[in-house]
C-alpha cells in the first residue's frame, strides 16, 4: 500500500504540467472535487456503506478535508501557477515529515501520539538531505517561469502547514470509518472553501483533450486512489511514519518525468534518491525488541 500510494501521489506534478496551462488552479480543483464526489456517491450506494452518524466525526472529517484537500492542493497549485517551480515547491512541502516529528516530540507520547526515536530522527534528516539533492538541479537550471515571489512562497508555506496539520489532526481526532464516505465528506468541505476562490478567478477552463486527461487522472488516480490510500495509511500508521513517505514523492516524480518527458536523470538525482530511500527506511522500520 505505501508503494502504490507514493507512485500515485508522485504523479501530481505531472498532472499539473499537463493541466496548468489550460486552467486556473482553484477552478480546476473545484471541478476535481465535484467529479470525485459524483464518482464516490454511486459507489457508496452500490456498496451500501454507512455514513458517519456522529456529528463530531463529520465536523472532524470536514476540517481535515479543508486542510488536506483545499489547503494543501490549493496551496501547491496556486504556488506553481504563480511561477514557483516544481523543485522548490516540492522541497518546501517536503519539510512536512520534519514538522510532524517536531510536533510529536514536543507533545511526547501523550494524546495518543508516537514518540520519535533517535533512529527516526536520523532517517528524517537523511531523507530531507536526499530530497534537497534530488531537486537541486532545478535550482541550478531555473527559468523565468521558475522563480520565487512573496505570493507563491506564501501559497507553498500554506500548503506545507495545511498537510502537516491535517495529518496530525486526522490521526488525533478522526475515528476509523469507511474511506469512501469519509473522503466524500472531506471533498464536500474542501469544495465549500474552494468555490469562492474559484469564482474570483478571472479566467475559466479551456477544455481540450490534454486538460480532460489531466482531470480524469486527478479524479480517478489522485483523489479516488491516492487520497483514499493516504486516509487509510494515516489511520493505520504512526503520523511520522506516514509523513516520511512524502520524501519519496519528488524522486519518484523525477523518474516518471524521465520516462514521460525524457528529463535528465543525473548522478546527483540517483544519489539523492538512494539517500532518501535509506532515510525513509530508518523511519518506517519497526523497532527491534530487546
Amino acid at each position: 500500500m505505501p508503494a502504490v500510494f507514493v507512485l500515485i501521489w508522485s504523479t501530481g506534478f505531472i498532472v499539473a504540467r499537463y493541466g496548468m496551462p489550460f486552467a486556473p488552479p482553484f477552478t480546476f480543483l473545484m471541478w476535481r472535487y465535484v467529479f470525485s464526489i459524483l464518482c464516490f456517491l454511486p459507489w457508496i450506494m452500490i456498496a451500501g456503506v454507512s455514513w458517519p452518524s456522529d456529528r463530531k466525526q463529520v465536523l472532524h472529517l470536514g476540517i481535515t478535508g479543508m486542510l488536506m484537500h483545499a489547503g494543501y492542493l490549493g496551496g501547491v497549485w496556486a504556488a506553481v501557477k504563480a511561477g514557483m517551480g516544481s523543485g522548490l515547491s516540492s522541497l518546501i512541502v517536503g519539510i512536512q515529515p520534519v514538522l510532524t516529528a517536531i510536533w510529536l516530540s514536543a507533545m511526547g507520547s501523550g494524546h495518543g501520539q508516537h514518540h520519535v526515536s533517535r533512529r527516526q530522527w536520523l532517517g528524517l534528516l537523511l531523507g530531507f538531505a536526499g530530497l534537497v539533492m534530488v531537486v537541486s538541479r532545478k535550482f541550478v537550471q531555473g527559468t523565468p517561469l521558475d522563480h520565487v515571489t512573496p505570493q507563491n512562497m506564501a501559497w507553498a508555506v500554506m500548503a506545507l502547514l495545511a498537510i502537516t496539520t491535517g495529518t496530525l489532526y486526522q490521526k488525533r481526532f478522526v475515528t476509523p470509518c469507511d474511506v469512501r464516505t469519509a473522503n466524500t465528506v472531506q471533498l464536500m468541505a474542501a469544495g465549500l472553501v474552494t468555490l469562492p476562490l474559484a469564482m474570483w478567478e478571472p479566467t475559466g477552463m479551456q477544455w481540450n483533450v490534454q486538460l480532460m486527461g489531466a482531470m480524469a487522472w486527478s479524479v480517478l488516480g489522485l483523489t479516488l486512489g491516492g487520497s483514499s490510500l493516504l486516509y487509510i495509511l494515516i489511520q493505520r500508521g504512526a503520523a511520522a511514519t506516514v509523513a516520511s513517505l512524502m520524501y519519496l514523492v519528488p524522486p519518484t516524480t523525477a523518474l516518471i518525468a524521465w520516462v514521460l518527458f525524457d528529463e535528465a536523470i543525473t548522478a546527483m538525482t540517483l544519489l539523492g534518491t538512494a539517500i532518501t530511500a535509506l532515510g525513509v527506511s530508518l523511519v518506517v522500520r519497526p523497532a527491534t525488541s530487546r
